[in-house]
C-alpha cells in the first residue's frame, strides 16, 4: 500500500492535508482531505465508454455529511442519514458547477463524484474543503479532466480578508463568499455580502485565487506522484466532416436570419427547429435516422456562432435589444387579498407571482444538520413549474435547481429583512416562476422586495438584482467581448458567462458567477460588475415606482403579535405545571404564545387573531407576571364567601382577603349583604404579609367616610407573655376558622 501525503500552509499558521492510497482504494480516484479534525473523503468513479446516443457530460456530484463524524445521532424515526438536505444539495452544486466545465466537451462517459464529512470539528466549515477533495480525487485518478481546480471560502473579518475562516469568525464577516478557480482561471462565485462595493468584491475574488494557486500546484505535483499524468483514451463521438461542412452551408446564414428577426423565445425557437428540419429533409431517408444525433450537435454549434457572431458585429441580439438595455419591467402589488403580502414582478418574459406570510416562533424553521442546530425566522421558497418555459411535463419534488436559485434570491434579501427584536414575525417568502426567460432568480429577489414592502415589515432598503453574460471571440480578428445586460435564456446557454448580482443602492448583496471560458481578465470582470451596477439601479428605480416604502402598517387580516418581557422567577408561573396554566390561557383566549428566556428575563410573544384575545392573554400574563403592591387598587372577582370575609383575585393566581370589617365604614351584618360569588369589586390592597405573603384588602378604603363617624375603640392586644390559656384559645380559635375557610374553598 503506497500512501501518498501532501501539505497546504495557510498564512494564519494551519494546514490542509490531503492524503490519497489509504481508503476506497477500488475507485478511479480517492482522497481524503483533513483541516484540524475535520476530515471529507472524496471518491470518483466514471464509466469506460459512454452510452449510446448521449451528447452530453453525464456528471452526477454528492456531498453527505455523517452525523458520527460529530458524534451526534441523526434525528427522526430511522435514526439514519436520508435523502440530502438543502445545505448538502447547495454544497454538491458548488463543487458541480466548478468541475463540469472542465470536462472534454466529447466526453460523454458517466462520472460520479462523492464527498462525505467523515470527522467534523465544529468550528470548521467543511464545505469551503469539498471542491479541492473532489478535485484531488480526479488528479489523481486517469479520468480526463481540464483541472485541478480548489475552491475556498473567503471572507472579510473585521476589515481583513481570511481564508477558510472558522464559524465564530464569520459572525463579524460582511463578505462572505466561495471561489472556485483552476491556477489560471476563476470559474466559480457564489456568496453574499452587507453592501460592499463592487472593488471591494473584486479584491475579495483576486485573494481566493492566490491561495486557490497553492492548492492547485500540490495537486498536480499528486498526479505526478501517483503516475496519473497520462488519462484513459476515450472515443464517445463518431464524426463526419462532410455532414459537418453541409450543415453550415445549409444553415449558417439562415441561423443568423432568425437570430436577428427579433422575435418572441417560441417564435424564435420553432424557427430554429424548422431549420434543423429543414436539413434533415435534404437527406436521404435511410441516412437520416443514422445521422440524426451528429446533426443535432453540429446544428447546435452553428446556432451558437451565429447568435455570437452577430452580437459581437453588430451588438445587436436576440430580441433586438443593444447590450446594456433591460427588458419592459412591470410590478403590481397586493394582487392576492388574502395573503400577507404580494408582488408580481414580471421583466420581459420572465414573471415572479411572490408572496410573503407571517407567523410566530413556532413557524421558524428548525435546522438539525451536522454542525448547525438552530431556528430560521426568515426563510424563501422558489418554485420552477414545468409551465414557466411551455414545457409538457409533470411537476415532481423540489429540484436542485430550484434550491439553489431560491438560496440565492434568500441571500439576496436577508440583510435587509429585519429579525430579533425588530421583527417577532417569522417570515416566509415563496416566488411561484410562472414565466421565464432570463434570470428568475432575480425576479424572484425583485418581488420579493415587493412583496414584503406590502406586507407592512420594514426592509432596511430595497434590494434588486440583475443577470449578467458575456461572449468573447479570440480568432484571427483579434480578441473580443460583449458584456450583456439582464441575460435571455438563450444568451445565457449560449454565452460564456452567468453573472447575477443583486445589492441595494449603497452596495452589494449577493452574487453568483460561472465562467465557462479560460483566461478572463480581471478588467472584463470589473466591466462587468460596473455595467450590473447600472442595471440593477434600473431595475430597481422601476420597482420603486410601484412601492417605494413599506406600509407603515401590517394588513388588517394579518395576525398580529404583541410581546411582553416579564422576570425570569415568574416564566415558571405563566407555563404552570406540565404547562397548565399557558395551556389553558391559550385555549379561552384563542391566542398562541410562546417564551423565550433571555438574560434572566422571559420574553413572551402572544400571537392573536383579533385585538380582544391579544388584549386578553396580555392582560392574563401580566397579571401573572405582577408583583401586588401596597396602596394600588385593583379590580377582582370573588372566588369564596366566608363568614367573616370574602377572597378576591386581584391578579391571575393571586387571593386576598377582604375581611367583612373592610366592606364598608358602617358595619356589616353579612358578608353576602355586599359581595356574593363571581362578583366583580374594586378593592385596594392594604398590607402583605411579609412573611406569609398574605394579602390584605379594603373596599372601606375607597369609600368615603360618612359625616360624624367614630371608628369603634379598638381593644388593645394582650402583651407577649400574658396569659398561656388565653393565647392558646386564641391559636385554637384560628385554627378553626382556617380549617373551616379551607373546606369552603374546596
Amino acid at each position: 500500500m503506497t500512501i501518498i501525503k501532501k501539505t497546504i500552509p495557510l498564512s494564519d499558521g494551519r494546514e490542509i492535508e490531503i492524503e490519497t492510497g489509504k481508503l476506497a482504494k477500488q475507485a478511479d480516484g480517492a482522497v481524503v482531505v483533513k483541516m484540524g479534525k475535520t476530515m471529507l473523503l472524496a471518491a470518483v468513479t466514471s464509466a469506460k465508454e459512454a452510452k449510446e446516443d448521449a451528447d452530453f457530460m453525464p456528471l452526477q456530484v454528492e456531498y453527505k455529511e455523517k452525523y458520527a463524524a460529530a458524534g451526534r445521532y441523526p434525528g427522526g424515526f430511522l435514526k439514519r442519514e436520508g435523502r440530502p438536505n438543502d445545505s448538502e444539495i447547495l454544497v454538491a452544486r458548488l463543487i458541480d458547477r466548478a468541475l463540469r466545465p472542465l470536462f472534454p466537451d466529447d466526453f460523454h462517459a458517466e462520472v460520479f463524484v462523492t464527498v462525505n464529512l467523515i470527522s467534523a470539528e465544529k468550528d470548521i466549515m467543511p464545505d469551503a474543503l469539498a471542491g479541492l477533495a473532489a478535485s484531488a480525487a480526479l488528479a489523481v485518478s486517469d479520468i480526463p479532466f481540464g483541472g485541478p481546480i480548489s475552491e475556498v471560502r473567503v471572507a472579510r473579518v473585521n476589515g481583513e480578508l481570511k481564508i477558510n475562516p472558522t464559524y465564530p469568525e464569520m459572525e463579524n464577516a460582511d463578505i462572505d463568499i466561495i471561489v472556485a478557480a483552476t491556477y489560471d482561471n476563476i470559474m466559480m462565485v457564489e456568496g453574499e455580502m452587507k453592501e460592499v462595493s463592487e472593488y471591494d468584491m473584486l479584491e475579495a475574488i483576486k485573494f481566493a485565487h492566490t491561495e486557490i494557486k497553492k492548492h492547485c500546484k500540490v495537486q498536480m505535483e499528486m498526479t505526478e506522484e501517483v503516475g496519473k499524468t497520462e488519462k484513459r483514451a476515450y472515443s464517445h463521438e463518431t464524426n463526419d466532416e462532410e455532414l459537418r461542412t453541409a450543415v453550415r452551408e445549409f444553415c449558417y446564414d439562415k441561423c443568423y436570419a432568425i437570430a436577428k428577426s427579433n422575435t418572441s423565445k417560441h417564435e424564435r425557437t420553432d424557427a430554429f427547429d424548422a431549420l434543423k428540419e429543414a436539413f434533415l429533409e435534404t437527406m436521404p431517408e435511410e441516412k437520416r435516422e443514422e445521422k440524426t444525433i451528429m446533426v443535432n450537435r453540429y446544428y447546435h454549434a452553428i446556432e451558437k456562432e451565429a447568435m455570437r457572431n452577430m452580437i459581437l458585429d453588430e451588438g445587436v441580439r436576440l430580441d433586438g435589444r443593444n447590450t446594456t438595455q433591460i427588458r419592459p419591467i412591470w410590478c403590481e402589488v397586493d394582487y392576492l387579498p388574502a395573503a400577507h403580502g404580494s408582488a408580481i414582478f414580471t421583466r420581459g418574459e420572465t414573471q415572479s407571482l411572490t408572496t410573503v406570510t407571517l407567523g410566530t416562533k413556532l413557524d421558524q424553521k428548525e435546522i438539525d444538520e451536522v454542525l448547525v442546530q438552530d431556528t430560521q425566522q426568515f426563510v424563501l421558497h422558489y418554485n420552477f413549474p414545468p409551465f414557466s418555459t411551455g414545457e409538457a411535463k409533470p411537476a415532481r419534488s423540489t429540484s436542485r435547481r430550484e434550491i439553489g436559485h431560491g438560496n440565492l434570491a434568500f441571500r439576496a434579501l436577508k440583510p435587509m429583512v429585519p429579525i430579533g427584536e425588530n421583527n417577532p414575525y417569522a417570515v416566509r417568502i415563496v416566488s411561484d416562476i410562472l414565466e421565464s426567460n432570463g434570470s428568475s432568480s432575480m425576479a424572484t429577489v425583485c418581488a420579493g422586495t415587493l412583496a414584503l414592502m406590502d406586507a407592512g415589515i420594514q426592509l432596511r432598503k430595497p434590494v434588486s438584482g440583475i443577470a449578467m453574460g458575456l461572449i468573447t471571440d479570440k480568432s484571427e480578428k483579434g480578441a473580443r467581448y460583449a458584456i450583456l445586460s439582464d441575460i435571455l435564456g438563450d444568451e445565457d446557454h449560449l454565452g460564456d458567462m452567468d453573472f447575477k448580482v443583486t445589492g441595494t443602492k449603497d452596495g452589494i448583496t449577493a452574487t453568483q458567477m460561472d465562467i465557462k471560458v479560460d483566461g478572463l481578465p480581471y478588467e472584463v470582470l470589473e466591466q462587468a460588475l460596473e455595467q450590473a451596477k447600472q442595471g440593477r439601479l434600473h431595475i430597481m428605480n422601476e420597482m420603486l415606482k410601484t412601492l417605494d416604502a413599506p406600509r407603515p402598517e401590517l394588513k388588517p387580516h394579518v395576525p398580529r403579535i404583541a410581546q411582553l418581557i416579564i422576570p425570569g422567577d415568574f416564566i415558571g408561573a405563566v407555563i404552570g405545571t406540565g404547562g397548565k396554566v399557558i395551556q389553558e390561557i391559550q385555549k379561552v383566549t384563542s391566542t398562541t404564545i410562546t417564551i423565550t428566556e433571555v438574560d434572566s428575563k422571559g420574553i413572551v410573544e402572544i400571537f392573536g387573531e383579533s385585538k380582544e384575545s391579544l388584549d386578553a392573554a396580555y392582560e392574563w400574563i401580566k397579571g401573572i407576571a405582577t408583583i401586588p403592591e401596597v396602596g394600588m387598587i385593583y379590580t377582582g372577582k370573588v372566588t369564596s364567601i366566608l363568614e367573616f370575609g370574602a377572597f378576591v383575585e386581584i391578579l391571575p393566581g393571586k387571593e386576598g382577603l377582604l375581611h367583612i370589617s373592610e366592606m364598608a365604614w358602617n358595619k356589616t351584618a353579612k358578608v353576602e349583604d355586599v359581595v356574593n360569588v363571581g362578583d366583580e369589586v374594586t378593592v385596594k390592597l392594604l398590607e402583605v404579609d411579609e412573611r406569609s405573603g398574605k394579602l390584605r384588602l379594603s373596599i372601606r378604603a375607597l369609600l368615603d367616610k360618612p359625616e360624624g363617624f367614630v371608628d369603634p375603640e379598638r381593644r388593645p392586644r394582650p402583651a407577649r407573655g400574658g396569659n398561656s390559656d388565653r393565647r392558646d384559645d386564641r391559636r385554637g380559635r384560628d385554627r378553626d376558622r382556617d380549617r373551616d375557610r379551607d373546606k369552603r374553598r374546596r
